[in-house]
């Protein structure tokens, strides 16, 4: 047992006897009391429970879990020793509980929150405390909840102890009554035996005649007292003067009088007598003798203060409490209401009582009050949430625990006590709000991302993630990570969990980054990976007050890790070292073919061989033009790849862009004695939207490629086609020898040829196919190929036929 826990029982057994709390039945209000903290804290769990001698013993509960509990280091102990709620969000990580969390017959519990139950001596009984078997912790509104709720079981508790002790004084007074009754039936004519005090004045106001009974209340024998003035031996000095001045009215004759004052006893005690007084007076009227009754209503009148005192308290409980307490009729017609749930709404008292709860909600929510009546006079109670409406018109949610009332011959009421969650219905929709962005970011984003706890296990996993690794989501969460797609090293070698670079950053506390590494995918394929992984740190305060003072600390709690498949980026990678090697090969070649004709004509080698010259002149001049072009189809792919070349947009005549392009290529057409055949298109006055320029650059390629691939004297068709009211089709036929199946895709991207010689014979780049591609593509369009076996090769592309705000 805790020490500090015990030097204290003994006060708390004498509270708790005091409260009447051993081994006492639930007390419905504190049930209520009970329910309430567990729906505002939102948890399954909540409880009332008391110190014994041996053991933690559970007055209220909802939810499971046992009545009694061993003493021992237990959480609800650690609150009793407190003065503030004490918190344990999450008991695997607390240092009093961890690793296993908090163990209760066989169940453990991972968080805790408890509000000590402290009497007005002082003297702390037990807590009222709220549990989950899952983490948590709660806002400072639901803090500040629950210890207001943990007050509110003490002054319920204080007030049944100060009715019981009503009711034990009202029964005591009623015993000393019965009896003096007995007695002034048994002999009512003789003074000394009558259960009230009677006293005899003379006119002067001297002592005559002093009953038994006065003897008894006052401790004084009537011998010691006959022919004495009250105030002479039982009138306190402070009361003297009103004593003297009471009984001059008296011998005025004003009868019968009633009043009340003190006496002090023999034994220094002071007594409250209730008198009632009248005049004995002879025959002649004259009066003779002062008569008076009395009672001792010592006890009533501090019973009478108790009760004040109580209600009161009860009163100010009301007055303070932080939520909206009142009451209405069967039919919702407000009774009372106490200021702080008036002021919530932004009313008066006044301007509540009287009004009906439906007069005080949105339209929409008029509707919820009569199934609401209804369940309360059904069931004898109701929680939920009310929606009211304030003074200006905002909507504020109250939730609520009433219940129903009924007392012998009064009217039955609904008794409500309501708590204004309005600002937590706006956090936590907010917060929904923020986890649905979250989701969806993580949903939308291309890279994986996942994230694990502090033993590898999964906690979340965006789509990307399962999809790239071929796992679904729930396949992954709750398993340790490393083992399904970081086990191996790219080399085949085990990698254990402790080398990887994930671990470090969870040791070092601190952002790692990798490039170099590789993923393995659940059907056992392996793919690389660049990814990032950072360490969640949670910020705990160490000894943290009210005011959230305390020393700072940090802790990991976890490690997310996005990832990104570096599979298409590596093989890009290759594809620019290849295209680096195409483009100095492809310098290179006709370089040194120049540099080897200028070397012969410099060198005067075919200074008599002017034919010869001649040939390497034009070989020279051949090699220039072929570098000119090749320099120039480079920049202008590039250009057109990077958005940098500006397209002018216009509505232009399909059929001039093919006289265009074919103009411009006639005479290269006329060497091979080909002629153009314009298709069945010809002359149909379709327009196309697009840069007149850059499509008649994209048809020069087409026909130019046409010619080269062409026999002597052949025929190159062209035509155009509507497709669509939004979309046109361009059409270039060669009769040459046609493209292999397997190249139809390949021959649109760069230094890609049918035929690896082609650039040297024919004289091309590699380059025209993907400007074309390239243009096209800028357009909306589409362009490919098409080459049945033994008919030659067919170039096609499309147009858009109608004005595009996502081209102009």
């Amino acid at each position: 047992m805790n020490p500090t826990l015990v030097k204290d029982d003994a006060l708390r057994a004498e509270a708790l006897e005091q409260y009447g709390l051993v081994e006492a039945a639930p007390d419905p209000v504190v049930d209520d009391l009970v329910r309430l903290a567990a729906q505002l804290c939102g948890v399954p769990m909540a409880g009332v429970a008391m110190v014994g001698a041996e053991s933690l013993f559970v007055n209220s509960r909802v939810g499971p879990g046992p009545s009694r509990v061993p003493r021992g280091n237990t959480p609800i102990e650690q609150t009793i020793l407190g003065d503030t709620v004490y918190e344990v969000p999450d008991a695997r990580y607390h240092a009093d509980f961890s690793p296993d969390g908090i163990m209760i017959a066989g169940r453990t519990y991972r968080f805790f929150a408890g509000a000590p139950l402290t009497t007005p001596a002082g003297v702390t009984i037990g807590c009222l405390f709220v549990q989950d078997v899952a983490p948590r912790k709660l806002t400072l509104a639901q803090i500040d909840s629950l210890a207001v709720l943990g007050r509110q079981v003490v002054a319920h508790y204080e007030l049944n102890c100060r009715i019981r002790q009503m009711d034990k004084a009202s029964r005591a007074s009623h015993r000393v009554e019965s009896a003096l009754t007995v007695e002034r039936n048994f002999v009512s004519t003789v003074l000394d035996t009558v259960g009230a005090l009677v006293a005899v004045f003379d006119t002067a106001g001297r002592i005559v005649r002093f009953n038994r009974a006065c003897e008894v209340a006052s401790g004084y024998d009537f011998a010691s007292l006959v022919g004495r003035y009250l105030w002479e031996k039982l009138i306190p000095v402070a009361d003297i003067p009103e004593a003297i001045a009471s009984f001059e009215r008296l011998r005025g004759g004003k009868f019968p009088a009633s009043f009340e004052n003190q006496w002090k006893c023999r034994d220094g005690s002071i007594r409250r007598i209730a008198w009632t007084a009248t005049a004995l007076v002879d025959r002649q009227g004259q009066t003779t003798f002062l008569i008076s009754t009395g009672i001792d209503v010592t006890t009533q009148r501090g019973a009478e203060a108790t009760l004040r005192e109580s209600e009161a308290r009860y009163r100010q409980l009301v007055e303070g409490s932080l939520g909206m307490v009142g009451t209405h009729d069967l039919n919702g017609k407000m009774i009372s209401i106490n200021t702080t749930g008036a002021q919530s709404l932004g009313f008066t008292v006044e301007e509540i009582v009287g009004r009906n709860l439906a007069d005080l909600m949105p339209r929409e929510r008029k509707r919820d009050v009569q199934p609401y009546l209804e369940e309360v006079v059904a069931n004898g109670e109701s929680q939920g949430l009310h929606y009211f409406c304030n003074k200006n018109g905002e909507v504020r949610v109250m939730a609520f625990s009433n219940k129903l009332i009924e007392a012998p011959g009064k009217l039955p009421y609904i008794l409500s006590f309501g708590v204004d969650i309005t600002e937590q219905v706006r956090a936590e929709e907010k917060l929904r709000t923020l986890i649905r962005q979250s989701n969806s970011i993580l949903e939308s984003v291309g890279d994986g991302i996942y994230g694990i706890d502090l033993e590898g296990r999964v906690t979340v996993v965006n789509p990307a993630a399962s999809q790239m690794l071929g796992y679904k989501a729930g396949e992954l969460l709750g398993r340790r990570m490393h083992e399904l797609i970081h086990h191996t090293r790219p080399d085949g070698t085990p990698y254990p969990a402790g080398d990887s670079p994930i671990a470090n950053s969870i040791r070092k506390l601190d952002t790692v980054r990798v490039s170099d590494e590789v993923f393995w995918r659940k059907d056992g394929t392996s793919f690389p990976v660049e990814y990032v992984a950072r360490p969640q740190i949670d910020i705990v305060r160490e000894g943290a007050g009210a005011d959230g003072s305390g020393e700072r600390t940090t802790k990991c709690v976890g490690v997310v890790v996005a990832f990104t498949d570096t599979t298409e980026r590596r093989a890009l990678d290759r594809m620019k070292d290849e295209f680096i090697s195409t483009v100095s090969h492809e310098l290179r070649t006709p370089l040194t073919s120049l540099r080897a004709a200028l070397g012969l004509v410099s060198g005067g080698a075919l200074a008599t061989r002017p034919e010869k010259m001649q040939q390497m002149l034009e070989i020279a001049i051949g090699n220039t033009d072929r570098l000119a072009r090749l320099v120039n189809d480079i920049l202008d792919i590039e250009r057109i790849s990077s958005g940098k070349a500006e397209l002018h947009y216009t509505m232009c005549s399909a059929d001039d862009l093919l006289r265009r392009a074919a103009s411009t290529q006639q005479s290269a057409a006329d060497k091979l004695h080909l002629h153009f055949a314009l298709g069945p298109g010809h002359m149909s006055g379709i327009q196309v939207w697009a840069d007149p320029d850059r499509i008649a650059q994209t048809l020069s390629n087409l026909i130019s490629n046409a010619i080269k691939f062409s026999p002597v004297g052949g025929e190159i068709a062209l035509s155009v086609k509507a497709l669509d009211e939004n979309e046109a089709q361009f059409d270039v036929h060669d009769q040459g020898q046609g493209i292999p199946a397997g190249q139809l895709e390949n021959i649109f991207n760069r230094f890609q040829q049918v035929d690896a010689s082609d650039s040297r014979i024919r004289g091309g780049t590699g380059l025209g196919l993907a400007i074309c591609r390239s243009i096209v593509t800028q357009h909306r369009g589409h362009i490919w190929a098409t080459s049945p076996p033994g008919d030659g090769a067919t170039f096609h592309f499309t147009l858009p036929t109608k004005a595009s705000q996502h081209l102009g």
